[in-house]
């Protein structure tokens, strides 16, 4: 890949209530470009925005980059590098039978993320990140569309 085809994925989750109205956002940023994304669900969790706003940043991207993703989430940053190994050798079981909570989102990602070089980055949230600062902005409109406020 090109030098110039390396991008930064700034995203942010947010729910008004854990279930509630959620929402996400994604800044993608390349070659000097910035692109805004941003959606939400009526009746979500947190983590689901979380997972929603990488999810819809690398469907954004029409061919293979190196993506940098800075997310203040740990569960996503975690997922991605430390627990989505042993999670996929289980087929996403957990213990009693069922499927571990957001299966569905986790495998989007990782199917996404394999089409790209990936880099996962944790960022402190609401600590003056502007991009993340940015990211939580578009998230909690998306929320606030998605309540229907």
């Amino acid at each position: 890949m090109a030098d110039t085809d390396h991008v930064e994925l700034f995203t942010d989750g947010a729910c008004s209530g854990n279930p509630g109205p959620g929402g996400w956002g994604a800044i993608l940023r390349f070659n000097g470009h910035e692109k805004e994304l941003s959606g939400g669900e009526p009746a979500t969790t947190n983590n689901r925005m979380e997972l929603t706003a990488v999810i819809e940043g690398l469907k954004a991207l029409t061919r293979p980059c190196r993506v940098a993703v800075y997310t203040d989430s740990t569960y996503v940053q975690k997922g991605m590098t430390e627990w989505l190994a042993g999670w996929k050798a289980k087929n996403f079981k957990v213990k009693g039978g069922g499927y571990r909570v957001n299966h569905e989102l986790w495998r989007e990602l990782d199917e996404l993320a394999r089409k790209h070089d990936v880099s996962w980055h944790w960022v402190k949230g609401h600590a003056g990140h502007p991009e993340n600062e940015r990211a939580d902005e578009l998230a909690r409109n998306g929320a606030k569309a998605a309540s229907g406020a």
